[in-house]
Order: structure tokens, then sequence, then C-alpha cells
């Protein structure tokens, strides 16, 4: 990495971006830089960074083959304005351009105008004479031909080639309009804002040292995303885990390990609380670690760490070239601790920063599953395919999301998929599947003339017919419904059903049938309606 010197005790520290753990609507993101130190350094100065960083998340740290103290960091705010001029030439000649080809593409329009004129004078002229020579026969049939088909030809050529034209010129105009847009913006530019990091430190010798500084963004955000592809010829779900991160903190995120965290991190929620304070003799005391941006210069527990630098790197001399003195870091992994789930993931991510939602994988998986299918005839004729997943006991939580459901390598349509922990259950709808053939009918409405008690009494029966045009088992829940009554002279009731089941509430009726593969199967249900004649029925339309 190249490293510009600001002054003999400041050096700049070109870093490029490792790792970004995501939350939901924030980002950590870690930058990594290595420097040639000569011992003389007092400042290392980071550039460039996002107007989106929160100045108090800001942590530094590193490892070296010396002694580093890291006594404090200070975020500068920065305005800048690019240069315009180079900008201005390269947009300058590039409308110069497309007006020479808009003036060239004007004058083969000019003179394809000329030239159809002519052809055109040419028809009027010649059209009598023309007529006049064929009824005298002086002109052959093939010598008729081909001046009609010159005629013609010449008309077609010209109308092509001026509707080729002319949609380029259509083209030109409207990039002409957007660079001219863009030519006003860059000669009236808005300043840039970003940070610029002061790091102080203390070194005590030289050697390569590799400094960390990670700081949390806004406008970075992931939400779960999920596709279902479900074969209906086995009992496999591949289950593909996503996740659809959006950013516009400011900076690409390029080739970085990534993470993704469910965590809301507060940061400055709590107010401080005093430690200890200690007097002590100096000792010599190891150090290389993170500091935060606010912490203060002129502690004793700095100025004590200062002086033990020089005693430390004597110490260091001696060890072999494979001893690093290692910052804190922190290493995260895929885990949940109480409701918060991280997943780092094992390849590298490439998000830029562009508002525009990414996928990338959490992980693609098969899952065990089981079919069956649910109808209600009343409302609908066919039958729907449900299946049953379980998610497996070491498997990953599954964050409420949008899941896209794939049937056969066909598109079904969204379902949203609740929290589903390890070890728990869930149902996925895989809409109508004609592979069930339902027919519903109305085979008995007796009305009893006899009045029952000074009622009237409707007798209803229907019957169902279910046949499995599969070549496997079937299982279906059927439900169906009858009338319940919201008045105390209505009375309904189930008379018997085929196979026999008892009444649920709300009227509901519902057989979990075994359809044998080709297999047919009816059902039958009767119920009755009594009411008083004088009563004016409402919902009996059935």
């Amino acid at each position: 990495m190249v490293n510009s010197e600001v002054s003999s005790t400041s050096k700049t520290v070109e870093t490029k971006i490792t790792v970004v753990t995501v939350y939901t609507d924030q980002a950590l993101v870690t930058r990594r830089g290595i420097i040639e130190l000569t011992g003389e350094e007092q400042k290392l100065v980071i550039n460039h960074l996002p107007a989106t960083l929160n100045t108090d998340s800001v942590r530094v740290g590193g490892s070296g083959r010396m002694a580093v103290g890291v006594l404090g960091v200070s975020a500068e705010r920065i305005y800048t304005s690019e240069p315009v001029a180079a900008k201005v030439s390269q947009i300058t000649q590039h409308i110069e351009q497309l007006e020479s080809e808009m003036n060239y593409l004007q004058a083969q329009l000019d003179g394809l105008a000329l030239q159809s004129r002519f052809i055109e004078g040419l028809r009027e002229k010649t059209e009598e004479p023309f007529a006049q020579s064929i009824s005298r026969k002086n002109l052959s049939l093939s010598e008729t031909l081909d001046f009609v088909n010159f005629l013609g030809s010449q008309f077609t050529e010209y109308g092509i080639a001026t509707r080729d034209y002319s949609n380029r010129k259509q083209e030109i105009e409207k990039e002409l309009k957007l660079l001219q847009k863009q030519l006003q913006d860059v000669q009236n530019p808005h300043p840039q804002e970003s940070f610029r990091l002061v790091i102080d430190v203390e070194t005590s010798g030289i050697g390569e040292f590799e400094l960390e500084v990670s700081y949390v963004v806004n406008y970075a955000s992931w939400v779960p995303l999920y596709d279902v592809r479900v074969n209906s010829t086995n009992s496999i779900v591949n289950l593909s885990y996503l996740a659809e991160v959006t950013q516009n903190t400011g900076e690409d995120w390029e080739d970085v390990l990534l993470t993704l965290s469910t965590a809301k991190p507060g940061l400055g929620t709590l107010p401080p609380k005093p430690e200890p304070w200690y007097l002590n003799i100096r000792t010599v005391m190891p150090f290389a670690g993170a500091v935060p941006a606010s912490a203060s210069l002129d502690t004793p527990d700095f100025v004590q760490r200062k002086r033990t630098l020089l005693s430390q790197s004597a110490m260091a001399e001696h060890d072999s070239d494979e001893t690093l003195i290692e910052a804190e870091t922190i290493n995260a992994e895929i885990f949940r601790e109480g409701s918060v789930v991280s997943f780092k993931l094992n390849s590298s991510g490439n998000i830029p920063s562009d508002r525009t939602p990414h996928k990338v994988t959490i992980f693609n998986d098969n899952f065990d599953c089981n079919f069956a299918y649910v109808a209600m005839p009343r409302l609908v004729s066919f039958a729907y395919l449900q299946t049953t997943v379980k998610n497996p006991a070491n498997g990953a939580t599954l964050l409420p999301g949008k899941a896209n459901i794939f049937r056969d390598n066909m598109f079904v349509g969204t379902t949203q998929l609740d929290n589903i922990a390890p070890g728990q259950e869930f149902k996925v709808n895989l809409g109508i599947d004609e592979g069930l053939k339902i027919e519903r009918e109305l085979v008995e409405r007796q009305v009893d003339k006899k009045l029952i008690g000074s009622n009237l009494k409707i007798t209803f029966g229907y019957r169902l017919v279910i046949t499995n045009l599969l070549s496997q088992e079937a299982k279906l829940a059927l439900t169906e419904q009858i009338p319940k009554s919201r008045h105390e002279q209505i009375k309904v009731s189930l008379n018997r059903s085929n196979p026999q089941i008892q009444l649920g509430e709300m009227g509901i009726l519902e057989w979990l049938l075994n359809l044998a593969p080709q297999g047919k199967q009816e059902v039958y249900y009767q119920f009755t309606v009594e009411h008083p004649p004088q009563l004016n029925i409402v919902g009996l339309d059935i």
C-alpha cells in the first residue's frame, strides 16, 4: 500500500475495508492498512472516510513487530471539491462529438429529402407519357415492370434510411440533454463531505505495522429472504436462506468478510461509571490495543504506557521475526444469543453504495418434508398442495421474511415466513394442484310440506367425489361447512355424514382422507334447517 508522508512526524495510511457486520439499520466497518514505521511517527492519518460515520463509534488497534502505543484518535470533518477542469473537458469533448454526428445525420436527411422529391417529380412528369407509351405498345411489359420496380425500390430505400437517421438523431438529442445537465452540475459543484481520522501514536522502533480501524456507519441494512423450491415427485424441499443487503454509506464494500446480525447496537446509551482511581509506582506494562475515539491523552494511565514503550521495544528486538504483538480483536461466528442472531458468511461480499438491494446467500440446503392437500369445495373446486418442513435441531434460526415459492421450477407465488427456531416445523403453501379432481353436487333439497311443531323443515344433501389422478397416495384435508344460526327460531342440524365425523365449531366439517393412487372416494353429508314459515331467511341461497 502507498503511504504519502504528511510531515516528518505524521504519515497517511492507505486502508482497505476488510470486514463488515451489517445490522438492521447500521453497519460496523473494519479497515486495515499496512505501514512502515521509522520510530519517529507521532500521528497516523486516514483520509476519505464517509460522512455517514458515527464519530463516537471509532475504535483503533493493530499489530506489528514493534510496540506501538495508540494514545487517542480524533475525527475531523472535511469539505472538498473535486477538480472540475478534467471533467468539463471530457464532457465538452463528448458533446462536440455528438453535435458533429448530429450535423452529419441532418445532412444525410436533407440529401434523402432532396432525392425523394426528385423521384416524386420524375414520377409525376413521366406518368402521362409513360401511360401513352404503354397504350401505343412502345414499351414492353418487362420495361414497364423495371421502371415501376425502380420507383418502388427507391421510395422504400429512402424511407428506411430516413427512419434510421431520424431514430439515431432522437437518441443523440437525449444524450445531449443528459450531458448538458452533467456539465451544468460539474461546473457548479457541491462540496463533498468526508471525515479524516488522526491517530496519536508513539512508536518504539522501525518495522511494519498493520493498523486496524473500525467504526459504525448509517444507511445500511439487511432483511431475510427465502427461495423455497419443491419437487413434487420426491419429499425434499430445497431452502435458500438469502439476505437482501442495502447500503448507501458512501463507500463500496468490495471483497469483504460479511456478517449479518439482528442486533441493534446502541452507542453511548448508558451513563459512564466511575472507576477506581489508583496511585502506584511506575512499572513496565505491555500494551497494544484498541482505544475509543473519546479517550483522553492526559490520563496517568496513558502517560505510564508511553514511558514503557522504549523498554518494551528493546525486549522485542531479541524476539524471533515470527513474534507479533497482537491488538485485541473480535471474531464473529454464527450464533444465537437471546434474541440476537448473527451470520458470518463464508464467501466474500461485494456490496456497492448504491441504495440497491443485493442478494447474498446465508445457506442453501435440502429439508425433508411431508406433502398434503387441503380443499374447501364449497368455496373453490380445486385442491391446494401444502408441505410441512422441519427445521433441523442443529439448524439456523429462520427469521421472519418473504419467501418466493417455486414448484417443479415454476414460480407459484410468495408467502411470509414467521420466526422459525431450530427443531420447529412450518408449513409452506404450494398453490393449486390439479392432481386431485373434486366434484361437488347438491343431490338433495327437500322441503317438508308438513309443518313440524309449526316449523318449516328443509333438508339439504351434498355429495363430493374426489379422484386422485396421481401415481402416489395423497393425503387430503377436506373441509365443508353447513350454515350456523344467528336467530333463536332458526335451527340447523347435521343429520348424517359418510364417512362419519363430528360437527365442529362454526359449522365446519372436516375429513382427513387417504386417497390411493388413481383412486376415488365419495363423501356425503346431509343437514336440515328448521324455522317458522313466516320468517324471511337470509343466507339460505345455497
